[in-house]
């Protein structure tokens, strides 16, 4: 899992197996973050759709949760307003399709997850650096 700003700069980085649900490695993810003050607002897709997860995020960190409302849901919790913000998830996708340019993050090749880990980190690294030229 990652976590990106606006710009599609990693902010949080996380490995799992692919088997937890997750809304469960939301926290944890949040807890790897990069920089010292977390974002405000987080934008997931409708698998973060929780009212567990919204509460939790809000009382316990202070953070937003946008999600649009899954298909099945009864009482609907997102307006409009800020379901426009979601239009530009697009922009954190970016981080997953740089990330894709190192075949050694594509194809694991590594068998402990700490080797992994520190790859997808210097991924990032690489990523920012990027960014860091570009921008001068």
């Amino acid at each position: 899992m990652a976590i990106a700003d606006g710009s599609g700069l990693p902010l949080a980085i996380c490995i799992e197996s692919a088997s937890p649900h997750e809304v469960t490695l939301v926290d944890r993810t949040l807890d790897t973050c990069f920089l010292a003050q977390l974002p405000k607002r987080l934008i997931g897709d409708k698998a973060y759709d929780s009212d567990a997860l919204d509460a939790r995020l809000a009382e316990e960190r202070g953070i937003e949760l946008i999600a649009p409302n899954r298909s099945n849901r009864k009482r609907l919790t997102q307006d409009l307003r800020p379901l426009r913000r979601y239009k530009r998830r697009r922009k954190v996708e970016r981080l997953f399709a740089w990330l894709q340019s190192f075949r050694r993050i594509v194809v694991r090749y590594e068998r402990h997850a700490e080797n992994f880990l520190g790859f997808v980190h210097l991924g990032c690294i690489v990523v920012y650096l990027r960014a860091l030229l570009d921008g001068l």
